[in-house]
């Protein structure tokens, strides 16, 4: 059994007034707290002096920096991940899902994992250029590449860059597999370069859908597509012949783990082929930011999902074993996999996984590389 809501041990997050930026300023944003990074050694508050200076701060605004990439393929190891080799073409994400893993990487920028993550951003104009010259290599050996895993491709900026576009064309171009996972509906803009990978094989798409409920995807998601754009997209990629997947990431227990049949059943109402879920993770940063949220916008929820959720996280916010960071473990952990592996069933998702070609590769030709005979 789940721990219920009479717990009086779980604690709150510590947070002041002076921690939170002004409602007004972060309007459409995930986070209200800016805290700074945690390899910082100096940390700044905002506090009234007296001299009314806080009413002259302006909203916060989106800005993006151009960074000068030296390599775009990123390499893992994680033995509980389907892929070896990502690509990354932003950091940061305006999208501002409050509960986003990533957060924490805005750190290494000296950058706060909260509002900055949603709104310094930088984008890697260069990243098509450097995937043909790694593609290029000699001993280069094909294998899926991941993209969508950090941050999501298909956020805003996106559509003044167009570096998924740059990218996918080379990878078309190649005829190298990928696997996308968005939140965006900007995807579909791209559907004639993914529909020509399918076609051979190339190119699978996974849209994310962690609620069907509006009101409570924009407090948690508030400037990624509505779920009823993203589903939208799940039907059109799907009648063009691209495989794709829903992803209910991540599962929030005792605030949208409710919805895992319905949203399994309208995925497959709308063309998917396979569904998959992750378990809400709170990394590092992430747990305050996540926490504060909901004692803002479901107060009431507070203490249930905090304990149902560290039930299944060993008695803590988070724990990153692998194996069990995605699912967890326990009881209700349990739960929720055998309820959606027969939703999944039920609704006949998952018969049957395609695996992507990684055998019709064509390295590309850059420079004076002498061209083939054959």
């Amino acid at each position: 059994m789940a721990p219920t809501d009479s717990d009086d041990c779980l604690e709150v997050p510590a947070v002041t007034d002076s921690d939170l930026v002004a409602a007004d300023r972060r309007r459409g944003r995930g986070a209200a707290l800016n805290r700074s990074g945690r390899y910082e050694c100096q940390s700044r508050t905002s506090f009234d002096d007296g001299w009314d200076t806080l009413e002259d701060l302006p909203p916060l605004k989106t800005t993006v920096q151009e960074e000068k990439a030296r390599t775009i393929i990123t390499r893992n190891s994680s033995p509980d991940i389907s892929f070896d080799r990502s690509i990354n073409p932003y950091r940061g994400c305006e999208h501002g899902c409050i509960y986003c893993f990533a957060r924490p990487t805005h750190a290494y920028m000296g950058l706060s994992p909260g509002l900055d993550f949603e709104t310094r951003l930088f984008a890697k104009p260069n990243a098509a250029e450097l995937l043909e010259r790694e593609l290029a290599r000699p001993g280069y050996v094909p294998r899926t590449i991941a993209i969508g895993t950090n941050t999501d491709p298909y956020q805003p900026i996106e559509r003044r860059y167009a570096l998924m576009r740059e990218i996918l064309e080379v990878l078309d171009r190649c005829n190298h597999p990928v696997g996308i996972v968005t939140k965006s509906a900007l995807i579909l803009r791209d559907a004639d370069i993914l529909e020509r990978m399918a076609a051979r094989g190339l190119a699978k798409v996974a849209l994310s859908v962690t609620t069907l409920d509006k009101s409570l995807a924009r407090m948690m998601e508030p400037r990624a597509s509505a779920p009823h754009k993203r589903l939208g997209a799940v039907k059109t990629l799907a009648a063009a012949g691209i495989p794709v997947a829903v992803m209910m990431a991540p599962v929030i227990p005792a605030l949208t783990d409710c919805e895992i049949e319905t949203i399994v059943e309208t995925a497959a109402d709308h063309g998917a082929s396979e569904a998959g879920y992750i378990l809400l993770r709170l990394p590092l940063e992430v747990s305050d930011l996540f926490r504060d949220w909901l004692l803002r916008n479901r107060p009431d929820r507070y203490r249930h999902v905090m304990n149902v959720l560290r039930s299944m996280r060993g008695g803590k916010d988070y724990d990153p074993e692998w194996g069990t960071r995605m699912k967890g473990k326990g009881p209700y952990a349990d739960q929720i996999g055998k309820r959606f592996a027969l939703a999944a069933r039920r609704f006949g998702l998952n018969q049957r996984r395609r695996k992507l070609d990684c055998d019709s590769f064509r390295p590309p030709l850059i420079g004076d590389v002498q061209l083939s005979l054959f």
